[in-house]
């Protein structure tokens, strides 16, 4: 049942991707529906075995690499964590795969879309089932490639390529970062299996090494390697800019990139690896900077954007953030809690906003809707769903998990803590604020797209919408359930010892012994009401006040608009000297020096030593006969200059 939960999606890809032509669309479509949501089907009982009745084990499949002391083991790992993760993934997969059957409908490539889909997947069930960290680091890889391929589908677009190439090179930045994490872990602990290295965790507590000429920490620098390998995976602040421009692809590729795959990979990463980082603090700090900071950089942005994909892309940006930053106050269970319930309401949003676009004739741009409510109900009330569990509205899923990890901040009682807090506090503000401000301007007022496109406007179909039923009975239903065993008072049952947390450090665990005061638990609630309250003020009952906003303060509204100039600042630092330096080493070495002396070089040189002598070749006889004349007294003057000698 394990196994089969891992490689049905695999089986699904590779029938699709080798043989889609051959069988043809639908086919290839039914077969990676079944295959992803057989999985499904096996994930649950495999969770409440593993999970619930506490009977975590790991199945290895076949010896992978082998070389002197250094041994990797094809294996699947099954504890709480990966159970959690496993079934989280396939559940909103197969909702995503089904989706997409009507969604890209119109498309040429179908089973080339699906066996991509199935293969994003299988790469994430392969990640998060690891043994070890190489078969851990096969699975990053494998999401990395198959996001590049699922970006850039639409080919033909040259914004898809360019976004696909920005998304690979940039978690390639990130990625050299947790190869070099892999390393130091190897030279510390002369093994890279997760049950070696947690077991002799403590033993290299003290441990120091020399980094660049530095001694430092080595658990803390360790971490931090990691950690940047998770930056770049999750989209977190500095590696970041590739997750806006991913929306380039088709909208189901949005959804199961920014839900349950991808981008929460840097997440499991920081949780999976817990037991080191709870023996490094400083480590711990910079995550929780780091994400405090995300959930409020990504959520500034997120007020002022314009294309309805765009929106939500920013959103989960901030959302990222929130979990770090409470796997950074040592609160790993609620982060990976809230990375549970966001892949539900979060996948919600994406694919209700696919059915708007759909509706609305592929327009993604907020500003040319509005009036389409009465249109399309269904969504309408899918997107609201969603709406109210990502503000953290209870009885909805996001009220339970995100609140968890605001109060979880406020109750570690570091200056870190603080700020995670203070941000955490901010960034609800704001997300509520965009949220709405997206509902009103997409769903309500005056219609402000042309008559053709309204008139066209109507219901996605069943295909569509039964998928968007299911995610959204997750949204509503999936934080109530899960918090008791989550981060309720008996998660240490629950998660058995699959998540490392000093009893110093448990934040969750002061969030139940010390009550916080009334303000303190309801203050997210109360910040989100607000956002809600000045986004209908500013886009139903004052709808002139956001131009007159932007126009008494264009610069923040600029600053805002062009994403804090991150790309702008990039393309100065990085991009333009990149191309600086391209063009001086390919003209001045490879032009001027290697095929100037090379063979560009001896071809010139023969060229014109051939011109030359053939300049001998006139055709008048006595040209040759002074030739001949020349040649003879030079043979004789030789002859007796060697006489002479």
């Amino acid at each position: 049942m394990l196994v089969i939960a891992v490689f049905l999606p695999l089986l699904g890809a590779l029938i699709a991707g080798f043989f889609g032509r051959m069988i043809g669309d639908r086919p290839s479509q039914i077969v990676t529906c079944l295959g992803v949501g057989l999985a499904a089907l096996a994930s649950i009982p495999a969770f409440i075995d593993v999970a619930l009745n506490g009977n975590a084990q790991t199945i290895v499949i076949a010896t992978w690499l082998a070389s002197g002391t250094f041994d990797a083991q094809w294996a699947l790992r099954y504890d709480t964590l990966s159970a959690v993760m496993v079934m989280t993934v396939t559940c909103v997969s197969t909702l995503i795969h089904i989706y997409s059957v009507g969604y890209m409908s119109h498309d040429d490539s179908k089973p080339r879309f699906m066996a991509y889909l199935s293969l994003f997947t299988f790469a994430m069930l392969m990640l998060v089932t690891a043994d070890n960290l190489v078969q851990l680091f096969f699975g990053w890889e494998g999401v990395g490639v198959v996001s590049y391929l699922l970006i850039g589908f639409w080919f033909k677009k040259p914004a898809a390529n360019a976004a696909a190439i920005k998304a690979f090179v940039v978690n390639r930045v990130g990625d050299f970062g947790f190869l070099l994490g892999i390393f130091a872990i190897y030279f510390l602990y002369d093994s890279v299996t997760f049950d070696v290295i947690f077991d002799a965790a403590s033993a290299h507590a003290d441990t120091e090494v020399t980094f660049f000429g530095l001694h430092v920490h080595a658990l803390t620098i360790t971490c931090l390697l990691l950690f940047v390998g998770a930056m770049g995976k999750s989209a977190q602040l500095f590696l970041h800019t590739w997750l806006p421009d991913a929306m380039e692809g088709p909208t189901p590729v949005s959804a199961l990139i920014h839900a349950a795959t991808m981008v929460t990979a840097g997440v499991f990463l920081v949780a999976r690896m817990s037991p080191l980082f709870e023996y490094a603090p400083t480590a711990l700090a910079v995550v929780t900077i780091v994400g405090a900071s995300t959930a409020f950089f990504a959520a500034t942005i997120g007020c002022v954007q314009n294309d309805i994909k765009r929106i939500i892309a920013y959103s989960t940006c901030s959302q990222l953030g929130y979990m770090f930053f409470a796997c950074g106050v040592s609160a790993y269970q609620a982060g990976v809690f809230h990375l549970m319930t966001h892949a539900w309401f979060k996948a919600l949003l994406f694919l209700g906003a696919g059915s708007v676009i759909h509706a609305m004739s592929e327009e993604q741009d907020i500003r040319k809707m509005g009036g389409i409510w009465r249109l399309i109900p269904f969504t309408f009330a899918v997107m609201i769903i969603g709406n109210l569990a990502l503000t953290g509205i209870p009885p909805l899923s996001g009220y339970f998990s995100k609140d968890m990890v605001i109060e979880a901040a406020h109750a570690a009682h570091t200056g870190v803590g603080n700020y995670a807090f203070a941000m955490g506090i901010m960034a609800a503000l704001l997300t509520s604020f965009y949220s709405w401000r997206l509902t009103f301007l997409t769903f309500f007022g005056t219609p402000r797209a042309n008559k053709h496109t309204m008139d066209h406007v109507h219901e996605s179909p069943k295909v569509m919408t039964i998928p968007l039923a299911g995610l959204a009975l997750g949204a509503i239903f999936a934080g109530g359930i899960g918090y008791s065993v989550f981060v309720g008072e008996g998660r240490g049952e629950f998660w058995d010892g699959a998540i490392a947390v000093f009893a110093s450090q448990d934040s969750i665990g002061r969030v139940h012994e010390d009550h916080p005061a009334f303000y303190i638990k309801y203050l997210p609630l109360f910040v989100s009401l607000l956002g809600l309250a000045v986004a209908y003020l500013m886009y139903i009952r004052r709808p002139e006040l956001p131009g007159k906003l932007a126009a008494t303060f264009p610069g923040v509204y600029k600053f805002l608009l062009n994403k804090w100039y991150f790309d702008e600042l990039y393309n100065f630092i990085f991009v333009k000297n990149a191309f600086r330096f391209g063009r001086w080493f390919w003209k001045g070495g490879d032009t001027r020096i290697i095929d100037g002396y090379g063979p560009d070089g001896i071809s010139a040189a023969a060229s014109r030593a051939a011109k030359r002598i053939s300049a001998v070749q006139s055709g008048f006889l006595y040209h040759y006969a002074f030739a001949m004349i020349v040649g003879i007294a030079a043979f004789v003057t030789w002859i007796m200059a060697g006489g002479v000698g």
